[in-house]
């Protein structure tokens, strides 16, 4: 371990930053696996997994017998696992913040209540926040949990932190997502809050998220401004073998 990380997430994080501080170009070789051992004086298993982890992350490419080479030097925010806001922030080198505009208990939206299998009668926990990277406006969240579980959130002081860290810590599990990706205009709100002109495109990521019983517990509407995050989605395919 180093530290609180074990070796391939160290291994990672110190690639992660200097491809992000543009050390690397792109298209530009990595060291060899062989020589990233012997810089971290480690064994080839957590380079590889290293690897592995940015390459997911969109940062790098990887070719069979050949060094891996940059392709970007933007962490995208990747839709074959669930990384919440403030680790990905970590994982890029930067700074995550939040500013509540708003929490409170009301009554169910339609479009949540089809999320969530409730109905507009039923009650849900709204949280509306700006998150912020370095201190600036990147995304605007509006999630609608089911009662039970957003009433945690009043225990929780919602800028200090990560509300997903928070609710699992509470014993919340989330164990399956549905993800939507389109483009909207920003509304005033969004505008106002990430200093944008109305009507600027933002990507929308839209998200149901449900416990390891699937009964959905979150719906959320997250607005990002396009010229800072990007989403990556990996396909892979599982080959079962069998003697």
């Amino acid at each position: 371990m180093v530290g609180s990380r074990s070796r391939h997430e160290h291994v990672a994080a110190v690639l992660r930053q200097r491809i992000t501080r543009h050390e690397y170009q792109i298209g530009e070789s990595l060291p060899a696996e062989s020589a990233l051992c012997a810089e971290f004086d480690v064994s080839r298993g957590p380079v590889r997994q290293a690897l592995a982890t940015l390459k997911n992350e969109g940062l790098i490419r990887i070719s069979r017998g050949k060094p891996a080479t940059v392709r970007s030097h933007d962490v995208r925010q990747t839709l074959d696992t669930f990384t919440p806001f403030t680790q990905w922030a970590e994982r890029n080198g930067r700074t995550a913040g939040s500013r509540t505009l708003e929490i409170s208990r009301r009554r169910a939206s339609e479009t949540a209540a089809t999320a969530l299998s409730l109905t507009t009668d039923d009650f849900v926990v709204e949280v509306l926040r700006v998150r912020l990277l370095d201190g600036e406006p990147v995304m605007i969240e509006r999630s609608s949990f089911t009662d039970a579980v957003g009433s945690l959130l009043f225990e929780f002081d919602t800028d200090s932190g990560s509300i997903t860290d928070y609710l699992t810590d509470r014993g919340v599990q989330w164990d399956a997502m549905e993800h939507v990706l389109d483009a909207v205009a920003a509304d005033d709100i969004d505008a106002e809050n990430m200093h944008l002109e109305r009507g600027s495109p933002l990507l929308r990521e839209r998200r149901t998220s449900r416990d390891q019983f699937g009964v959905a517990f979150e719906y959320s509407d997250d607005r990002y401004r396009p010229d800072v995050v990007a989403f990556s989605i990996v396909n892979a395919r599982t080959i079962d073998v069998r003697a």
